[in-house]
């Protein structure tokens, strides 16, 4: 979770997020196995429609509590919105597949998860943290970048402007 220092640093240009708005969509190259169905890449998002990733870990306990969150957005947009997981270990103990996919059972996920016990992706995105949230544009461009276990009337209003659904 990022403390009141890391927020204010990131939102006047600091090193937090490496990954600057409107940076094209990172390859998916390199993860360790694909749960839930088949190998994505960037060539199966970018052109379709707006994605969501987001990253994750069986040790991160906001993660957990916003997993129902994260499958509301799943459910509700599937047909304009891709959600993709990414499971980014924090310790050897994060790397278990089998803990992975119980977990991943436990908590709804259902949509498609990218192990990344070799952090090749998360490395690509430039990210350090779970829960952590990017938004992209169907042109894969990266509308939003989010981390911490808070803000979700934030992360649903830039979906929202994303899938160009006005504001109630």
């Amino acid at each position: 979770m990022l403390d009141l220092f890391q927020l204010v640093n990131h939102f006047i240009g600091g090193n937090i997020m490496a990954l600057k708005l409107r940076s094209p969509m990172p390859d998916l190259n390199g993860a360790t196995e694909w749960l839930n169905g088949s190998e994505v890449n960037k060539e199966d998002l970018v052109g379709n429609k707006p994605t969501l990733f987001h990253f994750w870990s069986v040790s991160c306990g906001l993660c957990k509590e916003a997993m129902p969150n994260i499958n509301e957005f799943r459910d509700k947009y599937k047909d304009k919105l891709n959600v993709i997981a990414i499971h980014m270990p924090r310790s050897e103990k994060d790397t278990d597949v089998e803990q992975i996919k119980q977990v991943a059972a436990e908590h709804g996920i259902t949509q498609v998860i990218a192990v990344d016990n070799q952090h090749k992706i998360t490395d690509s995105f430039e990210n350090e943290y779970v829960p952590a949230y990017y938004v992209f544009d169907a042109d894969g461009q990266l509308r939003h970048f989010q981390a911490g276990g808070s803000g979700m009337k934030m992360l649903t209003k830039r979906v929202n402007r994303v899938l160009g659904i006005k504001e109630e």
